[in-house]
């Protein structure tokens, strides 16, 4: 028996988790596409392509990043989910293309959380809700005393309905008890334009779109929609310390890749992803842009999306808000 034995079929046998292991070991083989969902130049196009730069050194290959811009960036979704799972692709989401797209859309056909594995946290931007200077309201309890005396006669300017800086003034609002009266635009240039203006009162837009208005006296910063005070802004003090903790709210980017990834390609991504938030250059020029680095990993960042889908599912239904945006169609 033991001279018939095949000894080298259980050589062939013993050796395949080996080759196994050494081809999940080898990932990335090739370069890597970072679909942006968005125009190039643009904050969100910046992040990635911040991010890219500090990954190609983790992973030893090339990351080229791809922007697929179009409908609130639904596009870029559909074109990811398109691509094989095999970590090759990975994909640059938004509370927009994850969470508030598929609710307010109905052309949005795609689940946000059962497409996609949340991989890592990119960074938070928090909105800063500005007015101009020379109106009256010099504080948020001016704007909040005001707003509840007059209902909607206060308008606030948004870069369109269904962003982010429509839905954190929203929030604001139920948790106030108070009404404006919203002035959606096609971007933040214009909105914040007409704020400077005067054709409208207040914005709860960013750091970034309002920076300069902001040091040249032409708008107010009464407050940033963070728990905590921004170090870009000091001076200014936070939806907590003013009173309203469940106002508060930040615009998050982070990384994504198509379900069905293998688990050892997603965890080979998150433990990189550690490396770049935390790497000084891109933790500063997240700060330039007004935001802050989200240090959140795999089963925390998951938890953290889920936390947002319920706090904006909540917000979008009470608005109306796919009905109102389907309508206009």
């Amino acid at each position: 028996m033991i001279r018939n034995f095949n000894f080298t079929a259980l050589a062939a046998v013993l050796a395949l988790p080996l080759v196994s292991g050494a081809a999940q070991a080898a990932y990335p083989e090739r370069p890597i596409t970072f679909i942006v969902p968005f125009t190039a130049g643009g904050i969100t196009d910046l992040v990635a392509r911040t991010a890219a730069q500090r990954l190609e050194k983790e992973l030893g290959q090339t990351i080229v990043v791809e922007n697929r811009p179009g409908a609130g960036g639904s596009i870029g979704v559909e074109s990811t989910l398109r691509t094989k799972p095999d970590g090759y692709t990975i994909f640059l989401g938004t509370q927009g293309t994850q969470i508030t797209n598929q609710l307010i859309y109905e052309s949005a056909k795609y689940d946000g959380e059962k497409d996609f594995i949340a991989v890592h946290g990119l960074t938070a931007l928090p909105n800063v809700v500005v007015v101009n200077s020379k109106k009256p309201y010099k504080t948020l309890k001016d704007v909040v005393d005001y707003a509840k005396l007059n209902p909607k006669a206060l308008s606030n300017s948004s870069a369109g309905t269904g962003s982010g800086t429509h839905l954190a003034a929203a929030l604001f609002q139920s948790v106030a008890d108070v009404q404006f009266t919203h002035v959606p635009y096609k971007g933040s240039a214009s909105a914040i334009t007409d704020l400077i203006g005067g054709q409208v009162d207040l914005s709860f837009d960013y750091l970034v779109s309002t920076r300069g208005a902001i040091k040249e006296g032409r708008l107010i910063p009464i407050a940033v929609t963070s728990s905590e005070r921004s170090p870009n802004l000091p001076e200014v003090p936070s939806m907590t310390e003013l009173g309203y903790p469940k106002a508060t709210s930040v615009s998050w980017m982070g990384m994504f890749v198509r379900t069905g990834t293998p688990k050892d390609i997603v965890d080979r991504l998150a433990a990189a992803m550690e490396h770049v938030v935390a790497d000084a250059i891109v933790e500063k020029t997240y700060a330039e842009f007004g935001g802050m680095t989200l240090k959140k990993s795999g089963a925390e960042f998951s938890s953290f999306v889920r936390e947002e889908a319920v706090k904006w599912g909540s917000v979008v239904k009470a608005l109306g808000l796919g009905k109102q945006v389907e309508e206009k169609k």
